[in-house]
């Protein structure tokens, strides 16, 4: 699991526009986003006492959530993450799951998880029965995302974040989310061992400082 920096800001529309317009300079889309956008849909799990979003919100130093998520609508590849924080930094593990395992997922059977092959889901199959982890909250939004090789940077840009409240059927394309509350943009800067000096430069907004904003922790203001 390798572990890398990340950064987040508010920013707002104007922002927005002024960003696309330099990292459209300075870096290349992101291959996996042909129209320069993509639709997000993640599923968020966390225990009956919301053990992931409190340590969220308390700032605890070493944490980890589950996620389920898949792309544009389209449930023909969809995935199985965790993400970890250590120290202000991040690392991602992933694993692909089928449709049909998502859905059980999403409706609470979890007895497939039980896989030797796959880590990740064994990893969650222990959780769900040491800690109750289970389906929490649909999580929605558009990215525009851009990638810069030296450094292996990648910026985002995050907007439209929606929620489900208390929905789980994620893949269910009659489920409908509502705004987060006064969500704002949010810039999200990832990289590994150094950051170039023209991204520094192309990301810097007067004003705007460094947050934890968490999508998740937005999409749970309802409850």
């Amino acid at each position: 699991m390798q572990f890398r920096h990340e950064w987040k800001q508010e920013i707002n529309a104007a922002d927005r526009l002024a960003l696309l317009a330099r990292l459209s300079a300075v870096m290349r889309p992101d291959p996996h986003a042909p129209g320069g956008s993509y639709q997000i849909r993640s599923l968020y799990f966390d225990s009956p006492a919301d053990t992931a979003l409190r340590e969220k919100l308390d700032g605890v130093n070493c944490r980890e959530k589950f996620r389920l998520r898949f792309y544009n609508g389209d449930p023909s590849y969809i995935v199985l993450e965790k993400k970890s924080k250590l120290n202000g930094l991040c690392a991602k593990q992933s694993c692909r799951v089928s449709e049909d395992e998502a859905r059980r997922l999403a409706a609470g059977d979890d007895a497939w998880l039980l896989d030797p092959a796959r880590p990740l889901c064994t990893e969650l199959y222990s959780k769900a029965r040491s800690q109750g982890l289970g389906p929490k909250t649909i999580v929605d939004y558009t990215r525009e995302p851009f990638v810069f090789a030296p450094g292996n940077v990648r910026v985002t840009l995050d907007r439209d974040i929606r929620t489900g409240e208390f929905r789980t059927d994620f893949l269910n394309p009659e489920t409908l989310t509502l705004p987060a509350g006064e969500s704002p943009i949010i810039l999200e800067l990832k990289w590994d061992a150094f950051l170039p000096d023209l991204i520094r430069d192309a990301v810097a907004l007067p004003g705007r400082r460094v947050t934890a904003f968490s999508k998740y922790a937005q999409c749970r203001i309802y409850g």
